[in-house]
């Protein structure tokens, strides 16, 4: 049976809710779109600068303590993309060498049964994120929070001994399970930042 809307994003993607700006899809996957976040303490900040061939952005990360659980809060503006869908996501090393940013690694998946093969590990890895959304002027924005990573210090610590980067892909990642180097997890990589504390 397929599930779709809420339900069947978090049976695939726990721990992640989005928050799309500008798109009409957004209210059908978290309900809190449009709505403040609720209150809460920051932990701490960090920041990618989004750079490819004709490619400039940022992502903006802030954690966030609720009660006892964390939070991790994702805004990305960037330019100069194709318009359509690009996967994003997490991967495992904090060094972006152009063009190809093979030096990233595969996707961030810290822990004992991690997976950072990008095709198929999906969708259950810790440093999948939505895909980024590009209108017809090149421009993509996305908000989303997840509850797989951290900021602070910790097994899930974006800031381990070797860092981790933010990618773009050329192509949506279709959120299945595929063949290694098939591309279902995005194909190409054409962006990559750094994450660096703020």
């Amino acid at each position: 049976m397929k599930m779709t809307g809420a339900a069947g994003l978090l049976s695939v993607l726990p721990g992640l809710a989005i928050l799309i700006a500008g798109s009409p899809r957004a209210g059908a996957f978290d309900t809190q779109v449009g709505r403040a976040a609720p209150p809460g303490s920051v932990v701490m900040r960090g920041r990618a600068d989004l750079k490819g061939e004709g490619i400039s952005g940022t992502a903006e990360l802030t954690e966030i303590r609720k009660g006892t659980a964390t939070e991790l809060e994702i805004e990305v503006l960037v330019k100069g993309l194709k318009p359509g869908l690009h996967g994003m996501h997490f991967h495992a090393v904090g060094v972006c060498d152009p063009p190809t940013f093979t030096t990233a690694g595969g996707h961030f998946d810290p822990g004992p049964f991690g997976n950072p093969d990008p095709d198929i590990n999906h969708p259950y890895h810790m440093g999948d994120l939505p895909n980024l959304e590009v209108g017809p002027d090149g421009v993509g924005r996305l908000k989303a929070r997840t509850t797989r990573v951290t900021l602070s210090d910790g097994p899930l610590s974006v800031f381990d001994a070797d860092g981790t980067a933010l990618i773009i892909h050329a192509n949506p990642d279709q959120g299945i399970t595929g063949e290694p180097k098939s591309g279902v997890a995005g194909g190409p990589r054409i962006a990559c930042g750094v994450i660096v504390k703020k």
